[in-house]
């Protein structure tokens, strides 16, 4: 017989999966206003968008209990454990609502650039690489290849630009610059950008083709900053849980507190990942998924229909991934900040983000109260594996059966 979580009253599962679905939100958080988000409903708007989704796994979970999705009813009881959840760190970018899931909780935001760099910052990566910049100010990936990818083809010269998020990025194209040089120009950036310049990530963003036809490839990578705090993962992988990340997982993390990773770069294949990772599980095990496409397809692109095909793909999907888990284990969908693909501008948006938790040994399709932190989630992870808990969050354990 399984030994008990403590507190929880429920078998230690030998597989737990979380995916963050990046971007998914479900509704303006209370502090929306904040941040100019008023309003803002990724999910809900992006179904309103196309006249309604098809969402049949999903939707039995009760998915369509967190926010008006068209096309989806609020099934009461649903098949799994359905919530919202606030984030508590100042910020709406992608690694502060990661760490905060896994016990981190930031209480000022990563630096922003709306102007661009300085010349402290931006002269010395010029210094480092030798060549010079072009760009220097907040820009649509998309759009400032188109602008800028002639001219980087003459020169040479790295095209970097920022967002509304706290990051440094880095475009070149991969008949000028080997990946293995742009990497290496994103890691002197990293060890240049510290102090009250530390951004949360330096990110490679490589593209291809011709001019008229630039495209971005999928060798990106992220070059976060550390965790400012233990966090979950770490507390996981001390006691013997093998712990996985698949997508861009391992860059979020510096790669602390994973056993092993699959450096996925779009949605399939990193389903394909999480599904083999769960399949060739032995022992205790936690999957952590990042679903990039969400975000960097659709949400910044202001991509609606794009954004509601992306979820019923998802949703079509999901029976692959239950399939691997036994009665006792764990699936959870949540995000990690929103990306209205109807707002304004390009930026991320301050929303609630969903807690979906399913177990093909059934749950008590419950919908939860609003959290006050993405910690619980990590808690409650770390609860089900039977590991101290990390961070501010308060355990779900007891709530899921």
């Amino acid at each position: 017989m399984t030994d008990p979580a403590p507190g929880a009253g429920l078998p230690r599962p030998g597989k737990v999966v979380l995916l963050v679905c990046d971007s998914l939100g479900v509704g303006e958080a209370p502090d929306a206003g904040d941040y100019g988000d008023e309003g803002a409903d990724t999910a809900g708007h992006a179904a309103a968008a196309v006249g309604g989704l098809a969402l049949p796994t999903l939707g039995s979970w009760g998915f369509g209990r967190l926010t008006r999705i068209a096309g989806v009813e609020p099934v009461d009881p649903a098949a799994a454990v359905v919530g919202r959840m606030a984030e508590r760190s100042a910020g709406k970018d992608t690694t502060t609502g990661h760490w905060e899931m896994m016990g981190v909780v930031l209480d000022q935001p990563f630096p922003t650039y709306p102007d661009g760099f300085p010349p402290e910052v931006i002269d010395a990566f010029a210094d480092a690489t030798g060549r010079g910049v072009l760009g220097n100010k907040p820009a649509s990936g998309t759009e400032i290849i188109k602008e800028l990818g002639s001219e980087h083809l003459e020169t040479g010269k790295p095209i970097v630009y920022t967002s509304a998020d706290s990051v440094f990025q880095i475009a070149t194209h991969k008949r000028v610059v080997p990946l293995d040089q742009l990497y290496a120009w994103c890691e002197q950036a990293r060890a240049l950008l510290k102090g009250e310049h530390a951004v949360g990530r330096v990110i490679a963003r490589p593209f291809d083709g011709d001019p008229g036809s630039f495209t971005r490839t999928k060798e990106r990578r992220d070059f976060a900053l550390p965790p400012a705090g233990p966090t979950v993962l770490e507390a996981l992988e001390a006691a013997g849980v093998r712990t996985m990340g698949v997508g861009k997982i391992e860059d979020i993390f510096s790669r602390r507190g994973l056993v092993g990773s699959d450096h996925t770069g779009d949605n399939e294949t990193s389903i394909d990942a999480t599904v083999r990772f769960l399949r060739e599980a032995g022992e205790a095990t936690f999957v952590f998924t990042n679903l990039v496409d969400f975000d960097m397809v659709y949400g910044h692109r202001r991509d609606a229909e794009g954004y509601a095909r992306c979820l019923e793909r998802l949703d079509a999907r999901l029976p692959e991934v239950t399939a691997e888990l036994g009665a006792d284990d764990w699936l959870f969908i949540t995000a990690d900040h929103g990306c209205d693909p109807t707002a304004p501008g390009t930026d991320h948006t301050r929303e609630f983000t969903p807690l979906v938790a399913y177990s093909p040994g059934g749950t008590s399709g419950r919908r939860l109260a609003d959290r006050t932190t993405f910690a619980d989630l990590g808690t409650t992870i770390a609860d089900l594996f039977a590991v101290p808990p990390v961070g501010p969050g308060t355990s779900l354990a007891s709530d899921l059966r």
